[in-house]
């Protein structure tokens, strides 16, 4: 009886204590509910005890508040729909926590994990814009060839699919324009390199291709990259495909 009543009081002395958690593309907007959303992970940084986990959701944000006004400081960059993950932690003391995001979650092959650490203090929310996470990179997937595919030899047409972690478009002439990021296919044949052949968008959004003539029979591993030297943004993706005569 004694120890439910100690065990009721601590209980009773916890605050509820609201933590808002959003994870930011890398010279780009949100990653909300339209790309699968960011998993956040909040810890106690002593124990490892996870306090609270998961998805963000919502929208992406506001294009021109993001990209185009000036930022100021405490000015907000976000509204009531950007994505976000909300928690409300029962604590009774401060604690020390570890928030870990991964994102683009549902994107495994380009997806990267950022963390930060803070203390939580009872009643003292973190919420508004609250804790903003950057996710640098970009999301690249191969098109064409497509994994194990066996090719005749002779042309065929290289391409991959790339965006912003957000899964902001990437346009010729665009907000984030395709003409100023290098993108290219690093092409080996049995493990030796032939060539890097640049990739451009041509006829659809996002779709970065070239042709290129395959002279030999083997197995092929094709590996594209993405560049941007004005942010230091990466993103690659790999395919190993066969080339028969």
């Amino acid at each position: 009886m004694l120890v439910i009543l100690m065990l009721f009081t601590i209980l009773s002395n916890a605050t509820p204590t609201k933590l808002v958690v959003r994870a930011k593309a890398k010279d780009a907007k949100f990653i909300g509910s339209s790309i699968g959303g960011a998993l956040v992970v909040v810890r106690k940084t002593t124990t490892g005890e996870i306090l609270a986990e998961g998805m963000t959701q919502g929208s992406t944000g506001n294009t021109s508040l993001i990209m185009k006004e000036p930022h100021e400081r405490y000015k907000s960059l976000v509204e009531d729909n950007t994505a976000k993950f909300e928690a409300l932690l029962d604590i009774d003391e401060p604690v020390f926590v570890t928030i870990e995001v991964t994102a683009p979650f549902n994107q495994p092959q380009s997806s990267v994990r950022a963390s930060t650490q803070l203390w939580l203090i009872p009643g003292k929310d973190i919420d508004e814009e609250g804790v903003v996470l950057e996710i640098s990179g970009f999301i690249v997937n191969v098109i064409t060839p497509q994994t194990h595919e066996s090719l005749s030899g002779g042309k065929s047409n290289i391409s991959a699919n790339i965006v912003m972690m957000c899964g902001c478009p990437l346009t010729n002439g665009g907000l984030w324009d395709a003409e100023k990021i290098e993108v290219k296919a690093i092409i080996k044949q049995e493990g030796e390199l032939l060539t890097e052949l640049p990739l451009q968008v041509k006829t659809k959004p996002n779709t970065f291709e070239q042709e290129y003539a395959f002279s030999k029979a083997g197995n092929y591993e094709i590996i594209i990259y993405a560049y941007d030297a004005r942010t230091g943004n990466t993103g690659v993706g790999k395919v190993n495909f066969m080339v028969s005569n």
